[in-house]
């Protein structure tokens, strides 16, 4: 760590109750207790994780859902007031400058939330593509403190000390509510798989944090009866690839397109021209060469990046961009970009790990059993 590593408002309750890591830019928990346990808490009861560090901008004007419109591939004119998509945006060649959710909060209002390692590129890129539109973009990072609580028992936890009934906030809806006095946002997202919230509190500046920690610890004391556990970004990462989510700068970046990517459902080619469509439309027609897969090992040995992937005749046919133990079903899983033609489920494969091939198979997507596990598992 150095000492020009950005801070979060948790930053003193962290540094105490955590082992922190450079992410970033940002010293942040890697974890309290353990990554196994973090991990378990949010698949069978609840977690709570630090994510002010992610980049938030407000982008406002009558102009603003055209604008958007034209610099992200999802249609935002599908929003109502209080809901949300998750979406990417793309460079001219179709590259994926970044992934993010999108909030509609008014008819001329959105807030934008992306990941922390992109703050200024994203905000940069939004700047630089404003002309024509009648649009202000704000950035209010540093001024929000945005926690996210996740699992089943994630809305009973919050329930306890909010004002408004959060069961009828749906999926990707959002919205606003009060917790232990402070007015705050609430959305139903998540990058774990589980059912969850994310919670802004508003005007908690990096200097004057108090909002922020006092929420923090409200949270905590909440969910104790569900045996809440803070988690850093140790079980955040083994979450998110359980549940077949991308990290930005892994599994995907700029020289990703979002079909290879196996994001097509946030690319709404009925819109009018939008940044990098030309050559996703060509690239629809055309085909993929290469396809984001999830593989499950069959042999002991943890895939990790850039580790390399054979077929039965011993030649290249792809490259692992993630990997991990999964605390849930207890072996190697991990995401990969795969030839086309290969990338089939149920498909073997053989990963190089320390110059031994390891055999793996090509899995759907999440890992898990989606009817026990996740958001729509049905024992919630």
């Amino acid at each position: 760590m150095t000492e020009k590593a950005c801070r979060t408002q948790l930053y003193d309750v962290h540094k105490k109750t955590a082992k922190l890591t450079l992410f970033a830019g940002f010293e942040m928990p890697l974890w309290y207790k353990g990554v196994i346990p973090e991990h378990l808490a949010v698949r069978n009861s609840v977690g709570i994780f630090d994510i002010s560090h992610m980049g938030r901008v407000l982008i406002v004007g009558v102009d603003s859902e055209r604008f958007l419109n034209h610099v992200i591939t999802n249609n935002v004119s599908m929003l109502l007031p209080n809901s949300a998509q998750y979406s990417v945006m793309c460079n001219v060649n179709g590259g994926i400058i970044d992934d993010f959710v999108v909030y509609r909060l008014e008819t001329d209002k959105f807030l934008i939330v992306f990941n922390a390692g992109n703050r200024e590129k994203d905000y940069n890129w939004l700047i630089n593509n404003t002309e024509g539109f009648e649009v202000k973009i704000e950035d209010i990072s540093d001024n929000v403190g945005m926690f996210a609580v996740q699992g089943p028992n994630a809305e009973k936890t919050l329930q306890k000390i909010s004002t408004s009934d959060l069961g009828k906030i749906e999926r990707f809806e959002c919205g606003h509510s009060r917790m232990t006095d402070m007015e705050v946002f609430v959305s139903r997202t998540g990058y774990t798989g589980e059912d969850g919230f994310e919670v802004f509190v508003w005007n908690a500046s990096l200097s004057a944090p108090y909002k922020a920690v006092k929420l923090w610890n409200a949270i905590l004391e909440a969910g104790e009866s569900f045996e809440v556990e803070p988690c850093g970004l140790g079980a955040r990462d083994t979450l998110r690839l359980e549940a077949g989510m991308c990290l930005y700068g892994k599994d995907i970046d700029e020289t990703t397109t979002p079909l290879e990517a196996r994001l097509g459902f946030v690319v709404k080619f009925q819109k009018e021209n939008f940044i990098g469509k030309d050559v996703l439309l060509k690239q629809k027609r055309e085909g993929v060469k290469r396809k984001r897969v999830g593989i499950r090992m069959l042999e002991r040995g943890i895939p990790r990046s850039n580790f390399e992937i054979f077929d039965d005749k011993n030649e290249k046919i792809g490259y692992m961009t993630s990997g991990t133990f999964s605390p849930l079903l207890k072996c190697g899983i991990g995401m990969a970009y795969i030839t086309s033609f290969l990338a089939q489920k149920g498909n073997l494969i053989n990963i190089k790990i320390r110059n031994r091939l390891v055999k793996g198979k090509i899995v759907s997507l999440p890992f898990y059993n989606a009817e026990e596990y996740g958001y729509k598992r049905k024992n919630q």
